[in-house]
């Protein structure tokens, strides 16, 4: 079952807490749930130890290209992040600028957008079991929010971002204009594992093959901001 929820969009990237800049991830370490990772627009990476106690800044080596100090200790504008299935202290980060992945829990991060058509974007999912494997929607960049050559292309990467394959089997061919946001894209528990984006011309797409095909699952929806799966029965 693919379950699209939307709201209004000014609400997209609301949260509460650091200063209301929009707290949207938050990961709980399977291993430790006192140690938490949250991401938070305009302010970046924050990682406790603690149960949420205490927190201190975790952004080294994300850029943050509108600053005049390019590698601030925070600031960076993160809009995702999402955690590998086989590795607990692998993480991969969707930032206003750049794609990266952290291989030490968050501490320090690397760039792996070299193979993508462009770096900028909202949205990063995991496959719900297999290790390195994730999914990310390319735009152009932040003032050109639609996609690649105006084509609807998910892209995986199966080796932790070391290279990248673009997946349209099945998505629109003529010159495309949705934009995915960083709550509407997903997997889900099947095996195969299914993967689901919705975007803000109203249409949700799903594969039953992680990624090689697609199929309109629906359209004609309001903005769809946030996109859940699960299995039924």
């Amino acid at each position: 079952m693919v379950e699209s929820l939307w709201q209004h969009p000014q609400r997209e990237s609301w949260g509460a807490g650091f200063g209301g800049q929009g707290m949207h991830t938050v990961l709980v370490d399977r291993r430790d749930p006192d140690r938490l990772t949250v991401a938070v627009s305009t302010g970046g990476v924050y990682r406790s130890a603690d149960g949420g106690r205490s927190w201190h800044p975790s952004n080294t080596g994300v850029e943050a290209r509108f600053q005049p100090d390019r590698y601030p200790e925070f600031g960076q504008c993160v809009h995702k992040v999402a955690v590998d299935a086989g590795d607990p202290d692998r993480l991969y980060l969707q930032n206003h600028g750049g794609v990266y992945r952290s291989d030490d829990g968050g501490a320090t991060w690397q760039s792996i957008d070299a193979a993508l058509p462009a770096d900028f974007g909202f949205a990063v999912a995991t496959h719900p079991r297999r290790a390195g494997t994730v999914y990310v929607f390319p735009l152009v960049a932040d003032y050109e929010r639609l996609p690649p050559d105006h084509r609807c292309r998910v892209y995986r990467s199966e080796d932790a971002g070391e290279t990248w394959q673009a997946l349209e089997k099945g998505l629109p061919q003529e010159a495309h204009y949705g934009v995915v946001l960083r709550d509407a894209l997903c997997t889900d528990d099947a095996d195969p594992a299914g993967v689901y984006f919705g975007n803000r011309n109203g249409e949700v797409y799903g594969s039953a093959d992680e990624g090689d095909s697609w199929s309109l699952l629906t359209e004609h929806l309001p903005s769809v901001l946030c996109v859940r799966a699960s299995l039924i029965g």
